[in-house]
């Protein structure tokens, strides 16, 4: 998400609009229970009320539920304020898988949360119905887009390692499914690419995987072009956008036929979903690159900041 938000950041400043990003790092914060690499602001309303009202923003929009989320919409609503929220990630069943509790709890919590937003954003239209389904009102598409001049086909000479390179970028974490990978036959040799609470007990469990901890810009795009196959075993992403970094780079995607791969890959050929994995693997290793890197450049942060400007647009 943090991605995301700062793509689109850049985007709309390039085409000429003024935007303040009010983030954790202006406060003081704390580390998430049991995901300490995650940092929880503790923002006091006054705070978060004059960096609102300095910069007279003629829209605001809550990217997160977390509490600077929640300071920002009570100082929104105590003000009669409209605003727009976005729904990026499936938290009810990450916090189902991490600790136990019923998703259901967490749906209830995360209707109240957006019950106020004038739009509610999501990515694509499998989470629009499901959260359409669950009672959510006033959805709002904001699709993704992606760096096509960074993510771009390259040598493959990066990685040394037996081929084919199957590989995986994300959060080392359980509700992304890695294990669903780790565990799979397949020739050659699985890169990991990422940090989060699971690393070290992967790396002791899966001796034979390469684990390069996290990577980000020139680094990162030169790890996804060296790769044969990308997979992205998570069952809860709501969209992926590793998924099109990888399509970008001309490498083609294996996954489960769920949505977020469904969205992003379709009926474009670019990529290979299937419920057997490891059969989704050995499909994707026989797709022309040139088909994945066509279907990325479909999409565009032009086109993303776009529809988020449409959407802004709708609370006026």
């Amino acid at each position: 998400m943090v991605r995301t938000l700062e793509a689109l950041r850049r985007q709309l400043v390039a085409d000429g609009h003024a935007v303040v990003m009010v983030t954790p790092d202006g406060f003081r914060s704390i580390p998430c229970p049991s995901y300490p690499e995650i940092r929880l602001a503790l923002p006091a309303p006054a705070a978060v009320a004059r960096l609102i009202e300095a910069f007279h923003p003629h829209a605001i929009h809550i990217a997160t539920e977390g509490p600077l989320g929640l300071v920002a919409r009570w100082c929104c609503r105590r003000r009669g304020v409209p605003f727009t929220t976005s729904y990026h990630t499936h938290f009810p069943e990450y916090v189902a898988a991490r600790w136990r509790l019923p998703s259901e709890w967490t749906y209830r919590f995360f209707r109240w949360f957006h019950a106020p937003s004038d739009g509610v954003m999501v990515s694509t239209q499998s989470l629009e119905q499901l959260l359409h389904d669950r009672g959510f009102q006033r959805l709002r598409r904001w699709s993704r887009g992606v760096d096509t001049a960074m993510f771009r086909p390259r040598e493959k000479t990066f990685y040394p390692h037996p081929r084919p390179v199957s590989l995986y970028v994300g959060r080392i974490a359980i509700e992304k499914g890695i294990e669903d990978f780790l565990r799979l036959d397949l020739p050659g040799t699985k890169v990991v690419v990422g940090d989060g609470p699971l690393l070290p007990e992967l790396r002791r469990r899966y001796p034979q995987a390469i684990f390069a901890g996290g990577r980000a810009g020139e680094e990162l795009a030169r790890h996804y072009a060296a790769a044969d196959v990308f997979v992205f075993p998570s069952r809860t992403d709501t969209f992926g956008l590793v998924l099109l970094e990888a399509l970008a780079s001309g490498v083609p995607v294996a996954a489960y036929p769920v949505p977020g791969p469904l969205d992003v890959i379709g009926g474009s050929g670019a990529g290979s979903l299937d419920e057997d994995l490891g059969a989704a693997v050995l499909r994707a290793l026989r797709i022309p690159p040139e088909a994945c890197r066509q279907h990325a450049l479909s999409f565009s942060w032009q086109h993303s900041a776009r529809q988020f400007l449409f959407n802004l647009q709708l609370i006026g």
